[in-house]
């Protein structure tokens, strides 16, 4: 197994400079669905499946309250418990991939790290998760459909009535594993969709109405959210889409404000390489002026008549 040390991994100053795939209206609900359990009281543990280097972990992690635990699951350099996994670990990230990665970007806007599970998520089916104490999981592990399949078991058991599950790439073409697992969900195992984004798939196994009924209400929605209704088998679905109009960036690291200073001094270093250039440039304009023979070529221009200079120029011309 091998391994990046910390210092060997840029510290992010905002969250953007963490590496991932987790755009803003994910972001956003993220935000909304822990804030509204927040603002209604509801407690209880949060769940990563899957992390890669944490940006989506980082937002989860803000929402943490006191008694809370907060648990990631991945196997970051570890090794993938079945060929079918380590090809798609080989495809999509393996390089890219450390544990010591994600910590030191998580640690850039966090005083402590999650509890950290380095292993497969079919781990967390071992009993080691407290059967209706999480309130939150999301899943964005293996994209195999044997592996969702088992985190979303995983999830079922562990979240509270009204806990949130979050499925990532479960629309993608090349994740049809992840569809069919969610799908199946669905319609066999009494999923309920709350909400669609383009990339993921925010649903609970108690009542969606609610959910749904703040969200048509744009309670706490920014407004360049976009929804729209759709009706599956008899129940409502929530889709959202549109632009980014306000949604609010997420806090800068603490590493923000030595950005600002290290490119002050960048600004401070290239304006003093320019003005330098500009001086030398001045400089060497002033020596070709004083050259012997352009000296003399001034004298000529300066004190012959215009008319005869004019008659050299044309002269040297011709």
């Amino acid at each position: 197994m091998t391994s990046v040390k910390p210092q060997q991994t840029a510290e992010p100053a905002v969250l953007d400079d963490v590496p991932g795939w987790f755009w803003d209206h994910d972001r956003h609900s993220f935000d909304w669905f822990l804030t509204r359990q927040e603002k209604a009281g509801v407690t209880g543990d949060l769940l990563e499946m899957g992390a890669y280097l944490g940006r989506s972990a980082i937002v989860i992690g803000e929402h943490l309250q006191p008694g809370e635990t907060f648990t990631v699951c991945d196997l970051f350099d570890s090794d993938a418990p079945d060929d079918e996994n380590s090809a798609e670990m080989d495809l999509s990230y393996r390089k890219t991939l450390t544990r010591s990665a994600f910590e030191v970007n998580y640690l850039s806007f966090f005083e402590s790290l999650p509890e950290i599970i380095q292993a497969p998520t079919s781990v967390l089916s071992d009993g080691r998760v407290a059967p209706g104490s999480f309130r939150f999981i999301h899943i964005d592990a293996s994209h195999l459909y044997e592996h969702v399949v088992g985190d979303l078991q995983v999830a079922r058991t562990a979240l509270q009535e009204q806990g949130v599950v979050v499925l990532d790439d479960y629309r993608s073409q090349h994740t049809p594993g992840v569809a069919a697992a969610t799908w199946e969900a669905v319609f066999n195992h009494g999923l309920k969709p709350v909400l669609f984004t383009e990339c993921k798939f925010y649903g609970t196994w108690g009542d969606p109405e609610p959910f749904q009924r703040d969200l048509l209400d744009r309670v706490g929605l920014a407004p360049g959210c976009e929804l729209s209704v759709e009706t599956l088998n008899g129940r409502r679905a929530v889709r959202m889409a549109g632009g980014n109009e306000g949604i609010e960036p997420f806090r800068v690291s603490r590493h923000h404000s030595r950005r600002d200073a290290e490119e002050a001094r960048r600004a401070r270093a290239d304006a003093q390489r320019e003005a330098e250039q500009d001086l030398a440039e001045r400089r060497a304009r002033a020596a070709d002026r004083r050259r012997p023979v352009n000296v003399a070529k001034r004298a000529v221009r300066d004190l012959l008549p215009p008319v005869v200079t004019s008659a050299i120029r044309r002269a040297r011309r011709g």
